[in-house]
């Protein structure tokens, strides 16, 4: 299945007035861009800021960006034809992934729907044939809208108690409306993958989904400058034998995507529209099997500058800055092949992220041993931003 990367399924539907940052491989350089969008055309700033990271840490990065001179390196709409990884012509630019040096952080158990959903994946040992039994137990016990409980309140640990006396509570519960975020290391710096690029999953994993997320830009100095799309590919058999195992679910080859581009916050996009983003999901597959699903921030249950504060702080900090998933509604139950097996990502499938004002991150599925090795990391970077003397 060819990918089909256009400006009206890639670009934010009020792209013309949103201040769009993003990085682009240079085939000429060898290396990587920090690109803007400047009505049609993709324009290279990275002698003004070198790193999408030094731009984000800036005091005011949109006036930077706003003022910044820079290289017209293409149209917008060609470069992100030439990003698909199936119709790729390496003499021309693609686009990559919009962060550079910045930590990729991941928030994982915020919504209460996708919360029950990690908790069947540790009852069911990554059984998948075994999630609809236990969903139902799981809901009977419950009895109630997990959705209206506010995280760490006397009410949540009221819940708390009663699931333990009968027996069913979970880590995942406990990260979910107890007072403590999860907040994990999805990716190394430089390792995610951007729109167009295929993306990974471990061949041991037979029970796996995506998991749509809006991606907040951190500063050095905790401050939430902009927000992009990602997906956090999630293995649920891996995870759900044990939470132990949270690094070889989450983090492989391939596993994180985001893009297509940074949103900064101005005028016409603030962090309540990111609070309030919905969005969309379709995963079509080569057997004709499509799926498509929602995700709603209005119902998150934690705020995102909450989350913001459990990771950057007194207690941690990220001179690069970071880019956080907030995490997801979405946990498909769909079966895909047998009645009871639910629904797992097959090679091929096309999965397409989309949100009205950040755009839409589209992916090809293959497995992380299968997908190009990544090689390029930040030693690589340093020495290329080197010798073409922009550092």
């Amino acid at each position: 299945m060819a990918l089909d990367l256009t400006i009206q399924d890639c670009l934010p539907e009020d792209w013309r007035q949103a201040n769009l940052v993003g990085r682009v491989w240079l085939p000429e350089a060898a290396g990587p861009a920090v690109v803007v969008l400047r009505g049609d055309a993709v324009v290279d700033i990275t002698g003004t800021m070198a790193t999408v990271s030094e731009l984000m840490n800036d005091a005011e990065p949109l006036d930077r960006v706003l003022g910044a001179g820079g290289l017209e390196i293409g149209g917008v709409a060609e470069i992100l034809a030439n990003s698909a990884h199936d119709a790729r012509d390496p003499d021309v630019p693609h686009f990559l992934a919009p962060v550079d040096l910045q930590a990729v952080k991941a928030c994982g158990v915020t919504f209460a729907a996708s919360m029950l959903e990690r908790v069947i994946e540790e009852r069911a040992k990554g059984d998948p044939s075994a999630a609809d039994g236990i969903r139902d137990e799981i809901r009977d016990a419950v009895g109630l809208d997990l959705g209206q409980i506010v995280p760490g309140s006397d009410e949540a640990m009221q819940l708390k108690a009663m699931l333990i006396e009968k027996g069913m509570w979970s880590q995942y519960l406990e990260v979910g409306i107890g007072p403590d975020a999860e907040v994990f290391t999805k990716a190394q710096p430089m390792s995610a993958v951007g729109v167009g690029a295929e993306v990974g999953l471990h061949s041991k994993s037979v029970w796996n989904n995506p998991e749509p997320e809006v991606t907040l830009i951190v500063n050095a100095r905790s401050e939430i400058v902009g927000a992009t799309l990602g997906n956090d590919v999630n293995l649920r058999d891996i995870e759900g034998r044990s939470a132990l195992l949270l690094g070889k679910a989450k983090d492989n080859n391939g596993s994180a995507a985001v893009g297509p581009f940074i949103r900064l916050f101005d005028d016409h996009y603030t962090l309540d529209d990111a609070r309030a983003a919905e969005l969309s999901l379709t995963v079509e597959g080569l057997d004709q099997f499509t799926m498509r699903g929602r995700s709603s921030m209005s119902k998150i249950s934690r705020d995102v500058a909450d989350l913001v504060a459990e990771t950057i702080g007194a207690h941690h900090q990220y001179p690069d800055g970071f880019c956080l998933m907030t995490g997801t509604l979405f946990s498909p139950t769909d079966d895909r092949d047998a009645p009871g097996q639910g629904f797992t990502h097959k090679v091929g499938d096309v999965v397409r992220i989309a949100s009205p004002k950040l755009g839409g991150l589209i992916n090809q599925v293959n497995l992380s041993e299968r997908i190009p090795p990544w090689t390029f990391g930040t030693a690589a970077l340093m020495r290329n931003l080197a010798a073409r003397g922009l550092i």
